[in-house]
This record gives structure tokens, sequence and C-alpha cells, in this order.
């Protein structure tokens, strides 16, 4: 019997994709550099075998945008939260209550849409963009709307592991677990963060190092999540994780634009097949089975069929 004939096209789901960026509306720093090629983009992203994307929201108003975004389009989903560098936020336009009564009120508006509170966290290597104590103190206030709605939690980490930590652990009741996105901590934490149940997203930044390599494979595959983050953190050339590699695309830069290819330095949800590539590697397990293992985790986390 012809193996080849029988095996499907592996299934992906990227849980974390900033669509709603300027540069898939060919923009670049303010700059219209080439026609918008988004709907491009989102189809070969389903060539490649992605059924789901989910697209990240970091503040009310994007939040209102992944929204309007993910409306057009059945396997476009999204998360609902304040994202650590954008906390000031809650005290600026109203009172830090009206701000989490809408967000709120967008999560209950668009159910059938939004399925995780994020992107939420603590990001002590940009305290310039909104300072430490607003930080802590908007990413506890944003565990009531775990609360309120039973939804996973979609998690930002950077420099900050001990007081990012202790708020999950003393939130533990209100939780309903999560994921820790974009995931470039050290092998110890990605261990607590395992053993106390929550999934760790893994891409392009998660595979720069090979102390990032060590960390992946520490983590067992029952608790990781593929993401792109797109249009950040692909598997660049400098990579330790390059070299496992198999699948490249055609590139242009973004002057020299070109329809069906790719953008120099502008990541796309079809880089997934890449970390998985990267991860299977590093993991040295069969890419077939981690691809269908991590669908599922996936699905579980945040109830997909």
């Amino acid at each position: 019997e012809n193996k080849m004939a029988v095996a499907r096209m592996k299934r992906f789901i990227d849980i974390g994709a900033n669509l709603t960026d300027p540069m898939f509306q060919g923009k670049y720093h303010g700059k219209k550099v080439h026609q918008a090629d988004f709907d491009d983009v989102l189809q070969r992203s389903y060539d490649a075998g992605l059924t789901k994307i989910i697209v990240t929201g970091g503040s009310l108003k994007d939040c209102r945008k992944t929204l309007a975004l993910t409306s057009s389009d059945e396997r476009l989903y999204t998360t609902v939260g304040c994202h650590p560098t954008r906390c000031g936020e809650f005290e600026k336009a109203t009172e830090p209550d009206i701000y989490l009564k809408n967000l709120l009120e967008l999560i209950h508006n668009n159910r059938q849409k939004v399925v995780a509170i994020g992107e939420c966290g603590l990001d002590y290597d940009r305290l310039f963009f909104c300072e430490k104590e607003l930080q802590l103190k908007y990413f506890e206030l944003q565990m009531s709307l775990v609360e309120d709605t039973g939804l996973p939690l979609f998690l930002h980490c950077r420099n900050a592991f001990k007081d990012f930590f202790d708020v999950l652990t003393r939130n533990r009741g209100k939780l309903n677990g999560g994921v820790v996105h974009s995931f470039t901590g050290t092998i110890e934490e990605a261990k607590i963060f395992v053993e106390n149940g929550y999934f760790i997203g893994l891409n392009g930044c998660s595979l720069k190092t090979e102390d990032n390599l060590k960390a992946v494979q520490a983590i067992p595959t029952s608790k990781m999540l593929l993401e792109t983050d797109c249009p950040w953190c692909e598997i660049k050339p400098t990579h330790a994780s390059f070299q496992h590699v198999s699948t490249h695309f055609e590139i242009k830069k973004k002057e020299k634009w070109k329809k069906g290819c790719s953008v120099k330095g502008r990541c796309e949800p079809r880089n997934i097949v890449q970390v998985l590539e990267a991860v299977s590697a590093v993991k040295g397990v069969n890419s077939d089975e981690l691809a269908e293992e991590i669908y599922s985790n996936t699905c579980k986390l945040f109830k997909l069929s």
C-alpha cells in the first residue's frame, strides 16, 4: 500500500498571530510600501495546513479590531485583554473599572469568537512603556475577567517570572488554565509552568539560542502549543534552530513585493510549519505525530472542535 497516498496533511492552529498589524496591509513604520496582501497571507496559511488562527488582542481598541477581522472568517478566533505594555490605558481614557467592564462586554457579546483572556501578563524588559506598579495592578485586575467568563489565559511573561507566577498562584482558584505564549524562559521556569498545568507557546523567538533549545527539550509534548507571533518572531538564519528547518518559502524584500511570496522580515502564519520542524527535531520526535498531538492540545485548552 502506498504510504504517501494515505498520509494526510499536517493540521495546525496558530495560537498567536498579530494579524491586525499594518504590515499585512503593506504598511511599514507608517509608510505604504506595497499593496495590502492580507487575503493572500491568509490563503497561504490555509494552504499550508492551518485550520484555525487565534488573532492576538492586546488592548480594548485592538480587540475591537481583531473582532472585526475575525467576524469575516469562521477559521479566525481572538483573545480579549490588555497587554502589560499597554496597561496605562486602564487609567487614560476612563476609570479602570469602566475599561475592565468594556473588555468584559466585548467578550460576552462575541462568545463564539473569543477563546482566551489576554494577551496579559508582565513585561519588565519594557518598563518604559508601562511602569511595574501599573503592570502588576492591571494584570491582577484582569483575573476577574477569567472568573466572569471561564476562559483560559493567554499569557505574556518577560523577565518577570517571580512576580508573574505570584499573581497566578494568588488567583489559582479563579483560573481555568492557560498558555505562556512566546516562551523564552529557563528550563526551571518551563518546569514550574508545566507542573502547574500551563501550556507553553513556542515560536521562532523560543528557538533562538542553545539555551532556548535546552528549555524546549525539557517541555513535555503534551504541554506544547505552536504559534508564529507574526509578523514577528520568525526563525532567522542566525537562530540555533535554523539548521532543523527544511521548509523554505520564496522571499522578496518589501520594496520588491511579489504576489505569492513572503516578505523578508515579515513572518506569517504559514511559518508555523518551520516552528514544528525545529521543535520536533529538538525533541527528537516524529513531526506528523507531534503536529497531531499539539493540534489536540490546542483544541483542549481553547475548547475548539
